[in-house]
């Protein structure tokens, strides 16, 4: 025994225990997350029970099975409902019925021995709308121009409504929104020019004139978008709800009309990418509990590469300065341990630095030399994405730091020798010798940046995110990319729909989809990161012998 332990075979078995644990910890949590997030897109069952209330009265509720759970028959003795008290627990199962113009609550708990009857309809319908959330029911017919018409209409009608919301979309976001950004341009450059004391009257017409030809514009696109509008608002879906109340739902709501008792295996497949492509790229709704999270896709990624662009340099040339020119003093070491603590600080402090440094000591400073004409409003003087990628940076230096200086410190003095041996200059060297060698492990510095940054959210709220963006940092019009603009995160959106949203039970899919999609994000830049890295240590790597 003491051989085996002197030979250290315990500790190989109990590092390889330790890494089998971890691992599979891990891969447990990916599933997780992956399982639960993605079952958001495949389409439910619908399910039509016959149940009866408190009050014994026989009632109807259609739709999605979400949760089972069992109680305790005890908490349930107040109700007298008449169940079997020899039973010690009672199971009740959460149904999502939608409806919301007929009831308060998405959901619903029904109790299992009080349902009397359970059956799948197969021409019961989920109604995908744009507000409201789903409407779960039965067709009646539709309304076409205020008359009656066949269902083989539904989906030419629903294609014709996609059409015209996109061109509504393309007038609003690109069109009449360029003008509206060209208006307010106009009206900054003539308050500019009071405030410099050199509006002529020339001036103030020719600005004046073209502003009302953008208003002209404006005129006329407006009347496009209500010309579309009308004819978007002119059909109607009849329905019947569970409780037997007919409603109209105009077409411009309606987003997508499913039958899931009658899809096929295949039929709920297509379904499933069809609404996981439309996660990706389509915008949030209701309070970011349904919908796409594209804005927060585009933030986080965004603000990751500016992020990496700002830290990359910066603890690159801190690294060389440390390890290559500065002398192995007091002072070094000092900064070196300076650099390590700096590591180790809470997130949220650098949000509070950034929030009190950059955005009202920098950005308030810049608003009053280059944009005092927009003050009070301000520019930059307020949270945005550049602020973020900023603070981030700030907080990731540590780690590019200490990467890139273990790597320039691997590197044998003898080839610093050789290549000024030679007449290389010391600049030289340093670029054509040791940063090639070295950029392995300056890329498993931005590697591991890149895994912190994309995951923060505490400093972000304080420094540039917020719940819901009206627009994207990068859009049409000059100067193209705004990084004075707020911005919408993964991280963020996992949090406020997580803790903040106003139906929780709805929310709780969606909250894992999003962690599953940040997790997916995040590894895609990694692994880019680690495939350059790899191809360098490949070329590199007969350098170091």
């Amino acid at each position: 025994m003491n051989s085996w332990f002197k030979s250290g075979s315990p500790w190989v078995w109990l590092s390889a225990g330790g890494v089998s644990i971890s691992l599979i910890s891990v891969l447990g949590l990916l599933w997780l997350i992956a399982s639960r997030g993605l079952s958001y897109f495949w389409p439910a069952d619908i399910y039509q029970f016959e149940t009866v209330n408190e009050k014994g009265q026989a009632v109807t509720v259609i739709g999605e099975i979400y949760d089972r759970e069992s109680l305790p028959s005890k908490q349930l003795s107040h109700l007298n409902l008449g169940l079997d008290p020899t039973k010690e627990t009672i199971e009740r199962i959460l149904v999502k019925t939608g409806n919301r113009e007929l009831v308060n609550l998405d959901f619903r708990w029904l109790l299992m021995p009080l349902i009397n009857k359970t059956t799948m309809p197969e021409d019961v319908v989920v109604v995908e709308r744009r507000t409201n959330g789903n409407f779960y029911g039965f067709i009646e017919g539709i309304i076409l121009d205020g008359q009656p018409e066949g269902l083989d209409k539904m989906a030419e009608l629903l294609e014709r409504v996609d059409n015209f919301q996109d061109e509504m979309d393309e007038l609003q976001k690109v069109d009449i929104g360029a003008i509206n950004y060209q208006i307010e341009r106009l009206r900054l450059k003539k308050r500019k020019h009071k405030l410099d004391e050199t509006l002529t009257v020339e001036r103030e017409q020719e600005i004046d004139a073209e502003v009302a030809r953008y208003n002209a514009d404006y005129q006329v696109l407006e009347k496009q978008l209500m010309a579309i509008r009308d004819k978007v608002s002119r059909d109607q879906l009849v329905v019947r709800a569970m409780g037997g109340e007919v409603i109209e739902i105009n077409f411009e709501e309606i987003l997508k009309v499913t039958y899931n008792n009658k899809l096929s295996v295949f039929g709920r497949a297509a379904v499933f990418i069809q609404q996981i492509g439309s996660f990706l790229i389509d915008d949030p709704r209701e309070a970011n509990t349904e919908g796409g999270v594209f804005p927060a896709i585009f933030g986080t990624v965004l603000m990751v590469l500016l992020m990496t662009v700002i830290v990359s340099p910066m603890g690159v040339i801190a690294a060389i300065y440390l390890h290559e020119y500065a002398g192995k003093n007091a002072l070094t070491k000092l900064l070196r341990i300076a650099v390590i603590n700096l590591a180790g600080v809470p997130s949220i402090v650098y949000g509070v630095f950034g929030l009190g440094f950059f955005v009202y000591m920098v950005g308030g400073s810049l608003d009053q030399l280059f944009y005092a004409e927009t003050l009070p409003s301000p520019t930059f003087g307020t949270p945005g994405v550049m602020w973020s990628a900023i603070t981030l940076a700030i907080l990731t230096l540590p780690v590019v730091i200490v990467s890139t200086e273990e790597g320039l410190s691997r590197i044998p003095s003898a080839m610093r020798h050789g290549s000024l041996a030679l007449g290389a200059t010391k600049a030289e060297t340093l670029w054509r010798i040791i940063l090639p060698i070295a950029s392995p492990a300056i890329m498993t510095g931005i590697i591991l940046a890149i895994a912190r940054a994309a995951g923060e959210v505490a400093p972000l709220m304080l420094v540039g995110v917020v719940k819901m963006a009206p627009n994207l940092p990068l859009d049409g019009n000059f100067p193209y990319l705004h990084l004075d603009r707020k911005f919408m995160h993964l991280g963020f959106h996992i949090y406020d729909v997580g803790f903040q949203s106003p139906n929780v039970e709805a929310a709780r899919p969606l909250v894992f989809a999003t962690a599953f999609l940040l997790v997916t994000i995040i590894v895609s830049l990694n692994m880019t990161a680690v495939t350059i890295r790899n191809r360098l240590r490949e070329k590199y790597r007969m350098l170091e012998h």
